[in-house]
């Protein structure tokens, strides 16, 4: 692995690093979508190299990356493999929870943990009546410990962690606590059964009387009232999730194109390349795949400034979220159509089994419904025209219905 000074860490070196390794990912993305085959090896990879330490401050062994940074990196590594940045978008999230903490021997642990290769996972949904109300996972008091019991559902990533960070009902508060992903008790199954993101590992996470000291709880976790940097982070993973998606898909169809010779008889060129229409697709898809990653970046800067005041600003936090709301709404519009136009570059040819194209826009499609577009479209215009707060935590569950509605 290339070796840098991470004091004057600078795109130039982290892509010295990182290039190599997303190159040899992609190299196999075709392959692990046709055979479903989650990607541990690449995981691995990932870990030698300590991508996973991208935010740590170079004194605790990481590479001390800007936000900014780091989503440029994403978008690179979502160009690869789709399904590894929301793999491991908790895992970041929880660094970053780190880096805000109080100096002390649990931060430095957790950071020095990162810089040496371990991975943080989630079990934040939970099925059925979900978190709407309170979390139906529950951390009761046994002793000096504590032990957590529940079902949770788009565990997204977990089954590649070392630790899992876990929602959970505690006396009517809701608790986030990490548990080790071997733990007795814990059942984790690979039965996400989506048309897209197939390899993140989104499945059922089961915790039976899993045993939890009490330095393991740690924080008021997911779905906490008022707000956070955290949404605006999060969201903002899923849509460099988009933007590397539409930097392949882009790819894909530029290649596919310049290797083509066979044509129509009413084509305005004699090589697909040289037809003023086709080029016109691939110079569409690439704007696409511009602005959505400038779109990306331009977030990330704003969380930047968030993060380095200690995300303790109120108005900066709330403007990271309006930024990373608009933004959702700007991406989708971009990809999804990118992801179907590249189609229109060749005939039947392009759908081939053996291509599997038609997965960016799955991909695409699947990342696109978390934290639903209509919802936060809605929810940007009632903050400005009414001054509504934005909705921060997106819990999912069975509402109860008001008194006087029908069932």
């Amino acid at each position: 692995m290339t070796s840098i000074d991470a004091k004057s860490t600078t795109d130039t070196d982290l892509d010295a690093i990182f290039g190599p390794i997303f190159d040899r990912i992609a190299h196999g993305a075709v392959e692990r979508e046709v055979d479903r085959r989650l990607p541990f090896e690449e995981v691995g990879w990932l870990r030698e190299a300590k991508f996973g330490a991208l935010r740590v401050p170079v004194e605790f062994g990481g590479y001390g990356a800007t936000v900014r940074q780091l989503f440029r990196l994403l978008v690179e590594l979502a160009a690869a493999e789709s399904n590894l940045p929301q793999a491991l978008r908790v895992h970041f999230a929880f660094v970053e929870d780190q880096l805000l903490a109080e100096p002390g021997e649990d931060r430095a642990h957790w950071l020095r943990a990162a810089a040496g290769g371990t991975l943080v996972g989630n079990a934040i949904t939970e099925p059925g009546v979900g978190a709407v109300d309170h979390y139906r996972t529950r951390l009761t008091k046994d002793g000096d410990r504590w032990l957590l019991n529940g079902t949770k559902y788009y565990s997204t990533g977990s089954l590649y962690a070392d630790y899992i960070l876990a929602a959970a009902d505690r006396d009517g508060e809701r608790v986030g606590v990490l548990v080790d992903a071997n733990a007795d008790g814990v059942r984790q199954h690979d039965d996400w059964d989506g048309f897209g993101q197939r390899l993140t590992a989104s499945g059922t996470t089961e915790f039976a009387d899993v045993a939890v000291e009490p330095e393991r709880i740690v924080g008021p976790g997911y779905g906490a009232s008022g707000p956070t940097y955290a949404t605006s982070y999060l969201q903002l993973v899923q849509l460099s999730v988009l933007a590397g998606i539409a930097k392949r898909a882009e790819r894909d169809a530029r290649e596919w194109v310049a290797a083509r010779t066979r044509g129509y008889t009413h084509s305005a060129a004699d090589l697909p390349r040289q037809d003023p229409l086709v080029q016109q697709v691939i110079g569409r898809i690439s704007a696409a795949a511009f602005a959505a990653e400038a779109t990306v970046l331009a977030v990330a800067d704003v969380l930047d400034e968030v993060l380095a005041g200690g995300a303790q600003d109120e108005p900066s936090i709330v403007a990271a979220e309006l930024a990373a709301a608009q933004a959702q709404l700007t991406v989708i519009d971009l990809v999804l159509p990118a992801t179907t136009l590249l189609f229109e570059v060749g005939g039947a040819s392009i759908v081939s089994e053996r291509l599997r194209l038609d997965r960016h826009w799955r991909n695409a499609r699947t990342i696109s419904v978390h934290n639903p577009a209509i919802q936060k479209a809605r929810a940007i215009g009632d903050y400005l025209l009414n001054g509504t707060q934005l909705p921060f935590a997106w819990s999912a569950g069975e509402r109860k219905p008001a008194t006087g509605d029908q069932q």
